[in-house]
């Protein structure tokens, strides 16, 4: 096969999923006739690859590159870095496809090759931690919400709601400040916490295809994600009541 590998970078704009960080639920059910439709969809991008059909390619490219680049930025300390990366996985994606043995989505596996990349790069940021050290976390580390909100009835339950944003005039949410604030607060998260939260809440993959990819246990992706939705929960709630 031989394909044209395009360079680019698309700048991710999106702030909706964002908004609504807690929105996804862990566990959350496929329909069985969509998953049938993915599935079958799936091998006849396979067989189009295999194939050598440049046009199936590129349009694996278009699809997943700008996410596949924001998730190389978690792990790379720059652009150019990232970037080279995509590439290489790109590269790999089309020297192994006929070895893909579909144990995992075509999609898991590519994103699979693409942390195994940015992290073996030698250019990965020094103070990255292991991700079972980060998952785990500081025992003694506080709450990132405060716990006395949940002293509501029933047990458990908010006595401080957060605001409902969804309730803001459209052209406030969907403002240049606010997707860039929103931008920049997922980039304050934690290493694995971003990664985890950028294909849970912005990209919608499941909590097993994220598993599968990031190569993490369940319990240690749930508490990942629990703690990168409430971060998020917090900076955004604050940035609104403060305008």
């Amino acid at each position: 096969m031989s394909y044209r590998l395009p360079r680019r970078s698309d700048r991710y704009t999106r702030c909706a999923a964002a908004a609504e960080v807690d929105a996804v639920a862990d566990g959350e059910p496929v329909k069985a006739q969509d998953a049938t439709r993915s599935a079958l969809a799936e091998v006849t991008v396979l067989e189009r690859l295999r194939g050598g059909d440049e046009r199936a390619f590129e349009s694996l490219i278009d699809q997943h590159s700008p996410a596949m680049l924001r998730l190389a930025l978690v792990y790379v300390p720059n652009l150019a870095v990232a970037e080279e990366v995509v590439q290489e996985t790109w590269l790999a994606v089309v020297r192994g496809v006929d070895s893909f043995q579909a144990r995992s989505s075509l999609r898991t596996w590519i994103f699979r090759i693409l942390v195994n990349r940015a992290k073996s790069s030698g250019m990965a940021e020094p103070r990255n931690l292991p991700l079972s050290d980060e998952a785990e976390g500081d025992k003694a580390e506080r709450s990132v919400v405060d716990t006395a909100r949940f002293s509501g009835l029933p047990r458990g339950y908010w006595s401080s709601p957060p605001n409902h944003w969804d309730e803001l005039p459209e052209d406030r949410l969907l403002a240049r400040e606010t997707m860039a604030f929103i931008e920049g607060a997922i980039e304050t998260l934690p290493r694995v916490q971003q990664a985890v939260f950028r294909l849970r809440d912005i990209e919608h993959w499941t909590s097993a295809e994220v598993c599968e990819a990031l190569g993490l246990t369940v319990a240690n992706q749930r508490v990942l994600l629990h703690r990168a939705r409430a971060r998020m929960r917090t900076a955004i709630e604050e940035y609104f009541d403060a305008r």
